[in-house]
């Protein structure tokens, strides 16, 4: 009788994702792997032929969480990109390790900030117009402006140089939006 497979894919994703979401991809090890999750490598290898490949699947998993983290964010503001920067700023605060594997690598996996920002819903094209929508002549010159606020915002609370709270952080960004529109 064959011998029961213990240590599943689904397993070591979610115990390698979590591992990344606390303390960063680069500290994602097949060594550290295998002790988090009570194996040795060998079920490691034997489901993955490199690290590389399972840090894509990571990867692939945390950009899925950024639009579950996106899609449950509050998106009451009439002022276009005000939510999206709420979301990322907020993101960039609850998720910094996996903010910086997201958007502050070089290595996405050929996939870009854009993409992984717009993700499945459009976020940004939905943005651009209810810009349009609300007269803005130029929607991507004001998410390119707005943009550059939004990411400089989430950046600095990767370093801890950003305390202003959320109820700051809207009216900032909504001063922000009528500067640009």
């Amino acid at each position: 009788m064959a011998r029961k497979e213990t240590i599943t894919k689904q397993y070591l994703i979610d115990t390698a994702f979590l591992m990344a979401k606390q303390e960063g991809i680069e500290n994602v090890t097949a060594r550290k792997l295998a002790a988090k999750a009570g194996c040795s490598t060998q079920p490691i290898f034997r489901l993955y032929e490199n690290m590389d490949d399972l840090w894509k699947e990571i990867f692939t998993k945390a950009v899925a969480f950024f639009e579950f983290f996106y899609d449950k964010c509050s998106k009451d503001s009439k002022e276009p990109f005000v939510d999206l920067g709420m979301g990322y700023i907020k993101f960039s605060r609850e998720n910094p390790q996996l903010f910086k594997m997201l958007f502050l690598s070089e290595n996405r996996y050929d996939v870009s900030m854009y993409e992984i920002l717009n993700g499945n819903g459009g976020i940004v094209a939905e943005q651009m117009n209810k810009a349009k929508a609300s007269g803005c002549a130029n929607p991507g010159d004001l998410f390119t402006k707005m943009w550059m606020f939004i990411h400089g915002a989430a950046c600095m609370c990767i370093t801890k140089d950003y305390d202003l709270d959320d109820a700051e952080t809207l009216k900032l960004l909504k001063a922000t939006y009528e500067s640009f529109k």
